[in-house]
């Protein structure tokens, strides 16, 4: 059974956008095929990219036992270019996918297979908002723009990722929990073991949450002949999705114990509440998963906002007292 069918929007909205949402509504009109590019009518994905760059800040911050003012610049930078890498990694990412987004009910409306943008004009728009973003970027230490550079790799690679292999999730994850390690070394100035265990800890979340949406698409996938983990897994997604739930837990548990400075109990308890409340929300979801049901299965990973934001405040926590 296909997925549902949309009808192209005659403003040129995108058929899974947030409803309502503030590009379709105020923007103007000629800017609104490129914001759609960048994704800036569904905005869980700079969330995603973002959260993971929150992490690492503020598991740094708890490692070393103190805030610096430019503690707040990394927060801020990595939130203005996690939304210009999201747009530029998702402008990309439509670019390589014109010809296989007509032919799937969700992507048909996007701009480039809608014919609102052509393919040069994404192009440059891509170039644009990757130039802005390494502006941000020569604003970090050394070590920290050096990994910024390295992470234009997994990014330029993910889009063929799901053309080759059964698990293009994994390229997700490399791509959108980098900033767990450029935010941690922008803190401290040298990467480290915890940044590491956190980064996996995003890596198995990503395939938690992406297989989740996959599941979407999975219909149309297998007639164009794309790959993903929500077709390896089929009806088995469940138990899947359990293991990439406890794993999350556990590695992003192991970050915060080798990041933990010695006597601050009531830190180190705050800092691993993270992990536990982030899985607590990953179960949450589990136990709501429907997976022919498509309204749930974008509800679901939209929600993994707040999953990881729950990680976050208790970080933060962690630090403040």
């Amino acid at each position: 059974m296909r997925g549902p069918q949309t009808t192209p929007d005659r403003n040129g909205a995108v058929a899974d956008a947030v409803k309502g949402n503030w590009v379709d509504r105020r923007a103007p009109a000629w800017t609104r095929p490129y914001l759609r590019l960048s994704r800036a009518d569904r905005p869980i994905g700079t969330w995603l990219l973002y959260l993971p760059c929150v992490w690492g800040v503020l598991l740094a911050m708890f490692h070393t036992g103190h805030a610096r003012p430019f503690d707040a610049w990394i927060i801020l930078g990595c939130g203005i270019g996690a939304f210009l890498m999201r747009g530029a990694g998702c402008t990309w990412n439509d670019i390589t996918d014109r010809d296989i987004d007509g032919s799937v009910a969700r992507t048909a409306s996007r701009p480039i297979p809608s014919g609102q943008v052509t393919a040069r004009q994404a192009l440059v728009w891509a170039v644009v908002q990757s130039l802005v973003a390494f502006c941000i970027l020569l604003t970090f230490p050394v070590q920290a723009i050096v990994l910024g550079i390295v992470a234009l790799v997994p990014v330029a690679i993910y889009p063929f990722a799901k053309r080759f292999t059964w698990w293009p999730q994994i390229f997700l994850g490399i791509a959108f929990n980098w900033g767990a390690l450029l935010a941690w070394t922008a803190h401290t100035g040298a990467l480290g073991w915890p940044a590491v265990f956190l980064y996996l800890a995003g890596m198995a979340w990503t395939l938690f949450y992406d297989t989740i949406y996959a599941h979407q698409d999975k219909e149309d996938d297998a007639l164009i002949g794309v790959k993903s983990t929500a077709r390896l897994f089929a009806e088995d997604t469940p138990k899947y999705l359990n293991g990439f739930l406890v794993l999350a837990v556990a590695l992003m548990g192991v970050a915060i114990l080798l990041a933990a400075p010695q006597g601050e109990i009531l830190s180190l308890v705050l800092a691993l509440g993270g992990p536990w409340a982030m899985g607590w929300h990953m179960m949450w979801q589990l136990r709501r998963l429907k997976l022919e049901d498509h309204d749930r299965l974008l509800a679901l990973f939209r929600s993994n906002r707040d999953a990881g934001l729950l990680a976050a405040l208790f970080f933060a926590a962690s630090v403040l007292v």
